[in-house]
């Protein structure tokens, strides 16, 4: 009996020092976000360029407990958020990577915690849109999330991967909700 529970043991320690990293979900658009982007006025938006601040140690990976998230475009976070954006843009019918009205953005903070009873998750970036050499919109928005997590690792940490792209939709949200955004793409 000790001996089938000692080779469990060192099976599941064996598979949690193998599975070292997971990649996030790909990013779903919300279709509140969609919405929000095609009855925002009458025009057409590229995305450009987003990057990451300096020195943010979670561009290229978040630790969830003893495992690193990666994100699924490139291992960069900065990416993932303007896919995101181009995914919105691109179903609300707004996505034209030759229109003179450009998105880019910087992610500032950006944070999952898959935490012991309760996950949090934060994320900030300044988002900034120009015409041509015009800039006519630069804002910083944040916003943060919590979720029921476990002491157990084998499901807080997919609860924890699970959350990180609800998390970019209510950044996301956040920025749509900003009248002075939709406007500056027009």
């Amino acid at each position: 009996m000790f001996k089938k529970i000692g080779v469990a043991v060192a099976v599941i320690f064996t598979a949690m020092l193998c599975a070292c990293s997971t990649t996030a979900p790909n990013y779903s658009a919300s279709l509140d976000n969609v919405d929000k982007l095609k009855i925002g006025g009458d025009y057409k938006a590229a995305v450009g360029k987003f990057t990451p601040a300096p020195g943010l140690k979670t561009e290229t990976g978040i630790s969830l407990r003893a495992m690193t998230m990666s994100s699924p475009y490139g291992d960069s976070y900065s990416q993932y958020l303007a896919e995101a954006i181009k995914q919105e843009l691109s179903l609300a019918g707004k996505l034209s990577p030759d229109s003179p009205v450009r998105i880019t953005g910087t992610l500032l903070e950006n944070d999952i915690d898959a935490g012991l009873a309760t996950g949090k998750g934060t994320i900030q970036a300044r988002f900034v849109v120009t015409r041509g050499d015009q800039t006519r919109y630069d804002q910083v928005k944040s916003v943060e999330t919590e979720w029921s997590s476990n002491f157990v690792a084998a499901i807080a940490i997919p609860r924890a991967t699970e959350a990180y792209p609800k998390l970019v939709q209510k950044l996301l949200t956040s920025l749509l909700d900003d009248d002075a955004f939709l406007k500056a793409l027009q």
